[in-house]
């Protein structure tokens, strides 16, 4: 049987300071891809990245960099190009993943009276962009797990792998659970 292949691309333009954040920024452009492909049951396998920085600070990205290849490592994932420019700060990041033909779980599968069933910890990387703005406080140790939440998101690929052949539809939750159930 055929192999089809999906693609996932974002942006994200930084208007903040990031530079206390220099060592993690590499991870969630490509978790939050790699979300996207494993809600289709896609295997991911390559990826592109175009960078574009205001100048080069090589702790920067040092950091940027191990954090951005821990992740396609840990997934099997090869960086295969991209493009490096000046400007103001941009990452934009194109995940490609192949899925066998007819496997793919897709938005449109779900029916009336489906059940909904979701993994990992809802809102997790919302609480530590809160308690960073300061409209909430919580306790330290669950603040260091919020925070890893956000600074390192884990796209689930194994379990998308998984429900491929269990489920009628899936799909990743980057808008949030009520957001994303009206797609």
């Amino acid at each position: 049987s055929m192999a089809y292949l999906t693609r996932h691309t974002a942006d994200a333009a930084a208007s903040v300071a990031v530079t206390s954040y220099w060592q993690p920024l590499g991870a969630p452009p490509a978790g939050e891809n790699g979300g996207h492909l494993a809600a289709m049951g896609a295997q991911p396998r390559w990826v592109s990245l175009a960078l574009t920085l205001p100048n080069a600070d090589e702790n920067w990205l040092a950091g940027f960099a191990r954090g951005f290849h821990a992740l396609a490592a840990q997934h099997h994932v090869a960086l295969i190009g991209g493009d490096t420019t000046r400007g103001p700060l941009s990452i934009t990041v194109s995940i490609k993943g192949t899925v066998p033909a007819a496997r793919a779980l897709r938005r449109s599968g779900a029916q009336v009276g489906d059940g909904i069933y979701v993994s990992g910890h809802l809102g997790a990387a919302a609480l530590a962009v809160q308690q960073s703005l300061h409209h909430l406080s919580i306790d330290a140790a669950a603040l260091r797990q919020c925070q890893q939440r956000m600074e390192y998101p884990q796209p689930r690929c194994e379990l998308g792998l998984a429900l491929r052949d269990i489920a009628s539809s899936a799909l990743d939750l980057s808008d949030g659970l009520a957001g994303d159930l009206m797609h």
